[in-house]
């Protein structure tokens, strides 16, 4: 009985483990603003940037700017409506800032400096709570073939897009952080 429930500790610990690098694999790194990054010059209209993306909780965003002239903000609803830079929870300052979303729900980020906010350097980063899942349909039944498949979710593949997220697919660290959490669960076994 003890054997059985060391055995089934240990599974679950290497399992723990190995969940962050599941998490890595579906990690996206989105660029504020593609290619014009984080600034007042162009026009950029952030809010139509993020609404084309579909950020998830483990995506990095990054904010590319001068930092002689912008920084990055982190504020609540009401400070991002207001332009307000009182009170901020985070104020990145690099010019080259990466921000791991590690929550669903809202991410309110602007530019401090006096007139920015005002002149549409803000955005909002929105991680959906209810993520949509969509099947596949089955086949119509005025078809002329009587077999069906069978109705698989939909996975999360990246596919060609002009979004400019790039995504992370550590394949050689993945297969050798497995291996090693393999030989660890089950060298103790």
């Amino acid at each position: 009985m003890q054997f059985r429930t060391m055995a089934l500790v240990k599974r679950s610990v290497v399992l723990v483990l190995m969940m962050p690098l599941f998490q890595v694999m579906n990690a996206a790194i989105y660029k504020v603003g593609d290619s014009a990054g984080w600034t007042t010059i162009g026009n950029i209209d952030y809010k139509q940037w993020s609404a084309t993306k579909t950020f998830q909780v483990g995506d990095i965003i990054v904010f590319e700017y001068n930092s002689q002239f912008h920084n990055v903000m982190r504020v609540t609803h009401a400070m991002y409506r207001a332009c307000n830079a009182s009170a901020p929870f985070a104020t990145y300052t690099t010019g080259n800032d990466s921000i791991t979303i590690k929550t669903r729900g809202h991410h309110f980020f602007f530019c401090g400096v006096p007139g920015h906010c005002q002149a549409g350097q803000k955005v909002d980063i929105n991680v959906p709570h209810h993520q949509e899942v969509i099947a596949p349909t089955p086949a119509s039944s005025s078809s002329s073939s009587s077999t069906f498949s069978p109705a698989v979710p939909a996975a999360r593949i990246p596919g060609p897009s002009t979004s400019n997220a790039i995504s992370f697919m550590p394949s050689d660290n993945l297969a050798f952080g497995v291996a090693v959490l393999a030989t660890l669960g089950f060298s103790f076994a």
